[in-house]
């Protein structure tokens, strides 16, 4: 990085130490890292001091310093109009530093337990103690639970003898309209799992878990949406290659379009995940699988001109970050998604479905328009079941017409 920090002009060295100050120069080498200009960092760093100031004015003890102090802070600017770097999102960076570094206590949540959030403490108990579930999923679990009871009872007492089929029935509903089979079928567990626990805790008279109904969801019902080979072409041909933000996507879409990598998988890739001496690219993907796929030719290019050429200097071992300060990994697969929506726009390909699976399935159909076999696609997209798989049968039309059987009465 060309520059250097200004040093604190004579007028802050000459104002009284607030109790942020200690941490002001490791918060900007902080700043420095995370790839911020020279000049946004000094206005930053100015920003915070002026927090210290104020705090210092205030008699404001660290105890109490939280999100609530940061805004009387800013009100008081804006009062004062001295609001021009008023940045609240630097100021939230700022108060989790000092956090991370205890200089700050981490906020008390004093919050009174709620009939509803009682009766979750068992359950969470039970799904720790007897169902032995992963904390992601004893959330997901209690999410559920939680949004069936508030729409039962609302503000009234929680009287789980009080539940009948019809709350079961209406809850259900509310769940499938509107979104996938595949998530009504999982309330449905979770209301299941729920009403055994509280049968088995003495909660209620009855087992309901007898009363959920079931949500249909075929096997293979929904047909793939993919893109032509000609369409997938045009969508990596209209990648801006003299842009650093066009080649960083440009990789990224070819590891999508060539590779059918899922789009968490390209987020969690790191820079030890590639041997450059074996030509390998290490997949981590659904339940702690890992696999070596052979990297081609163009995502090799790619990936080399990316990571020599555009991808900025930083702490993280992600192998595609954020082209602006702060220099970190993608937060999640809806970056990918939203990568792939720009690159269809820029396209002018308007398909049904946008997500990053399109690129995937796209793969998987040229794949067998080619004429790879079903367990050789499985064996590339990385399925663990051939059934998996076997959707991608149904885009196969001149091959089902050869298995239709003649209409009855039809002329031979």
């Amino acid at each position: 990085m060309k520059g250097q920090l200004s040093q604190p002009t004579s007028l802050e060295c000459g104002r009284d130490i607030g109790p942020l100050h200690p941490s002001i120069p490791d918060f900007t080498k902080f700043l420095v890292g995370c790839g911020y200009s020279i000049s946004s960092v000094d206005h930053r760093r100015r920003l915070i001091t002026a927090l210290d100031q104020w705090l210092l004015k205030h008699h404001v003890d660290l105890k109490t310093f939280d999100e609530s102090r940061i805004e009387q802070f800013l009100r008081e600017r804006r009062k004062q109009r001295s609001a021009q770097f008023a940045d609240p999102p630097t100021l939230r960076c700022f108060l989790k530093y000092v956090r991370d570094t205890k200089l700050v206590p981490l906020p008390s949540i004093k919050r009174a337990k709620t009939p509803v959030d009682l009766l979750q403490a068992r359950f969470k108990e039970y799904l720790i103690d007897e169902r032995g579930l992963k904390q992601k999923t004893q959330d997901q679990y209690l999410q559920v639970t939680r949004k069936f009871l508030l729409g039962c009872f609302k503000d009234r007492s929680i009287l789980p003898q009080e539940l009948g089929q019809r709350d079961v029935a209406q809850f259900v509903l509310s769940q499938v309209r509107g979104t996938s089979p595949v998530t009504g079928q999982r309330a449905t567990t979770v209301l299941r799992s729920f009403f055994r626990f509280l049968y088995h805790r003495g909660e209620v008279r009855r087992d309901l878990a007898a009363c959920v109904p079931a949500v249909a969801h075929w096997s293979l019902s929904p047909v793939p949406k993919y893109l032509s080979t000609e369409q997938v072409e045009l969508l990596l041909q209209k990648c801006d290659q003299d842009d650093a933000t066009g080649q960083r996507d440009y990789a990224i879409l070819l590891l999508l379009a060539r590779l059918g990598l899922r789009a968490g998988e390209v987020v969690n890739m790191v820079l030890d995940d590639i041997d450059w001496e074996a030509g390998e690219l290490t997949v981590k993907g659904k339940g702690s699988r890992r696999d070596r796929l052979p990297i081609p030719e163009d995502i090799g290019n790619a990936l080399v001109r990316y990571l020599q050429k555009v991808r900025p200097q930083c702490a993280t071992r992600r192998v595609f970050i954020r082209m602006y300060a702060p220099h970190r990994g993608f937060t999640g697969p809806s970056s990918i998604t939203v990568i792939v929506q720009q690159a269809l726009d820029r396209a002018g390909l308007k398909p049904a479905h946008r997500g990053a699976h399109l690129l995937r399935h796209s793969l998987a159909t040229r794949m067998l328009g080619g004429g790879a076999s079903l367990a050789e696609i499985g064996k590339i997209l990385r399925h663990e079941l051939i059934k998996t798989t076997a959707i991608y049968a149904k885009v196969d039309l001149p091959g089902l017409r050869a298995l239709a059987q003649p209409w009855p009465g039809a002329e031979a």
